[in-house]
């Protein structure tokens, strides 16, 4: 009876964990796709109601939330959405050079040959698609997709769980800082040029390549961005 009730207060642990996932998840889709408007004063009930998130799961969803700077909670009033401005892009930015530019070092020493002349490939294709026949909604998806595979590899090249959590917060704070940022043909190709620029240090394993490329992408990135505001 004692197993049974402790593996039945197991599930419902984890369920519960599950949910507040979800919320969590939930919670940034809808900042993300605006349902939610970046630098909103809401109610939990609001939330509840635009999201369709049980109260339980978004509470624990906007504890974490908070804790990650996502959003600032009021007690009694409300819950406040961080609103990007120049000061959180540079200080993202900064960060994620200083994050980054280990990674870049370890990738450019370490990364699978094969996996770096995949991107490298991939980059160039979607240069030359882009080149001749325009920058469209698929090419941005495409774009998204090599940049996740470009970061996503060096970060993970540095096996360190505690950069890994702090970069996937840090990607929070650029999807919001990019939501109002048109990415047009040019800012594209200018974007693929540069990973390529870190991608062909890495498959010459020039670690010093590598790192000064990965700075360079990111000075001009921020230079992009602050240009929004």
């Amino acid at each position: 009876m004692a197993a049974t009730s402790a593996a039945a207060q197991d599930s419902s642990v984890a369920g519960s964990q599950r949910l507040s996932d979800l919320a969590y998840r939930k919670v940034l889709e809808g900042l993300f796709d605006r349902t939610v408007p970046a630098g909103a004063f809401v109610s939990q009930n609001d939330l509840v109601n635009l999201l369709g998130i049980p109260v339980q799961p978004l509470r624990d969803a906007l504890r974490v939330l908070e804790a990650e700077g996502v959003l600032t909670i009021h007690p009694r009033s409300g819950i406040q959405f961080l609103k990007p401005d120049l000061e959180l892009a540079r200080s993202t930015y900064q960060f994620r050079t200083i994050i980054e530019r280990a990674a870049a070092r370890a990738y450019a020493e370490t990364a699978d040959a094969d996996v770096v002349a995949g991107l490298i490939a991939d980059h160039k294709a979607l240069l030359a698609d882009i080149e001749q026949a325009g920058f469209d909604g698929a090419a941005l998806v495409r774009l998204g997709e090599l940049e996740e595979r470009l970061h996503g590899g060096m970060i993970a090249s540095l096996r360190n769980p505690l950069v890994e959590t702090t970069s996937r917060r840090l990607k929070n704070y650029v999807t919001l800082i990019r939501l109002d940022r048109l990415v047009t043909q040019p800012l594209a190709l200018r974007t693929l040029r540069e990973h390529l620029d870190i991608l062909e240090a890495a498959a010459a394993r020039d670690a010093d390549a590598a790192e000064a490329a990965l700075v360079g992408h990111f000075q001009a990135a921020l230079q992009r961005i602050l240009g929004m505001f």
